[in-house]
């Protein structure tokens, strides 16, 4: 299978061979399409599986097939976090660049001036990328319409949510023209992402888009037995003995972020935080220094699981495990992209050992354990650790994650 075998335009056909697409991935076979014949679209697919392109592609598509002057915005892709809406917008970037016309597409997210945004919608825009909030604020300003939207794509709804963005989806619905296209692309699926599908979409084509052989990332999984408090030492031994170029390290706060970090860059390792607390420009500088090279360890909160695009980055390793399986997949997803192989490290304590079985179950794959020598446990696992069944680590009172999907599900639901 090709893409032109697809139904693409020609010339959209030869821009995606041009920038090194070679063939559809499983979501991009199945969701393109049915894109085109202007179905609504509710796909299940994880990071790094193509769905930009299997939603960019078909809006491209009717863009350049369009016969009459288009008036107003024709395609809305709301993503969860500012890196995925750069990433993104991008990536459809790249595509327009190698087409016979032109398309304009717009980025938009919070943390940083409105003005420059505004200024660059002037004369309107084809296709926006933007998060739930600055939207608003876009529309507030009247620097953009949505009245007459073609297409709505809601990328990564399960994040959407989980962030809690329900009232401002909420109220951009409200705003879009009742018929338009939906093109609706979530990792999981929990009651408040099914029932928001269940209102926006009608009579969906389902698509479920596991790895096929040809595009299955290859990452390699290791799993290093270890003590919680010498967790640090072990990575700092890890990245000179390994001689990792660049690792993005996962931790479960912002605390953590600023502490490891901290603690790396005393024993000598070019090492810096990222977090949520940055600002924009704080956020762009340490990823433009991290992407070059010129720091080594790049020590993250789950703002960055989502939305990161870094070149053949090698390593990623779990210091705090995800909370949920999901979130694993797309923290190790940062690795083994566009054809290249990486390395997925998770350092399991005797206290999180259950947590990380639940890991193993739900992506059906046993990673052997690793000890290293001079960092051997002393604590033992527990028999039966205890897991709630959202995935996450033990706990008798609901987080604010959970009550937040609860929320968005309530919301969500039709009144009667």
């Amino acid at each position: 299978m090709s893409f032109a075998t697809l139904g693409l335009a020609p010339a959209l056909a030869d821009a995606v061979t041009q920038i090194g697409y070679e063939t559809p991935t499983a979501i991009q076979a199945a969701a393109i399409p049915a894109a085109l014949r202007g179905a609504d679209v509710l796909g299940s697919a994880q990071t790094g599986s193509g769905k930009t392109a299997a939603f960019a592609l078909p809006m491209l598509h009717a863009l350049l097939g369009a016969k009459r002057e288009r008036t107003g915005l024709y395609g809305l892709v709301l993503v969860p976090t500012r890196e995925l809406a750069t990433q993104v917008g991008e990536a459809i970037r790249k595509l327009v660049q190698q087409l016979p016309q032109p398309v304009k597409v717009s980025i938009a997210f919070g943390g940083v001036s409105i003005n420059p945004q505004m200024m660059a919608l002037r004369g309107g825009t084809d296709i926006m990328v933007a998060t739930p909030g600055r939207l608003l604020d876009l529309l507030e300003h009247n620097a953009l319409k949505v009245d007459r939207t073609a297409v709505l794509v809601l990328d990564e709804a399960d994040k959407l949510l989980d962030m809690g963005f329900s009232e401002e989806i909420a109220k951009i619905l409200g705003k879009l023209p009742a018929q338009r296209q939906n093109l609706f692309f979530s990792a999981t699926f929990p009651p408040a992402v099914q029932a928001l599908a269940s209102r926006l979409l009608r009579e969906p084509v389902r698509i479920e888009a596991s790895a096929d052989a040809a595009h299955e990332p290859d990452i390699l999984q290791r799993a290093i037995e270890v003590d919680a408090p010498r967790r640090t030492q072990l990575l700092k031994q890890l990245v000179r003995q390994e001689k990792w170029s660049r690792v993005l390290v996962f931790v479960a706060t912002k605390y953590a972020s600023e502490h490891v970090a901290d603690k790396l860059r005393r024993n000598g390792v070019r090492a810096e935080a990222f977090h949520g607390d940055f600002s924009q420009g704080a956020r762009t500088e340490v990823l433009a220094d991290f992407k070059s090279g010129r720091l080594q360890v790049l020590v993250a909160t789950d703002v960055a699981a989502r939305g990161i695009d870094i070149a053949e980055l090698p390593v990623v390793v779990n210091y705090d495990l995800p909370r949920s399986p999901a979130d694993y997949t797309h923290r190790i997803g940062r690795t083994g992209r566009a054809g290249a192989s990486g390395i997925a490290v998770s350092f399991v304590s005797a206290e999180t050992e259950g947590h990380f079985r639940l890991i193993e179950n739900r992506q059906k794959k046993r990673v052997p354990r690793e000890r290293v020598a001079g960092f051997e446990p002393v604590q033992q696992a527990a028999a039966s650790p205890v897991s709630d069944p959202n995935g996450g680590v033990k706990g008798h009172r609901k987080s604010k994650k959970d009550k937040l999907r609860e929320a968005a599900a309530l919301a969500a639901q039709p009144k009667s």
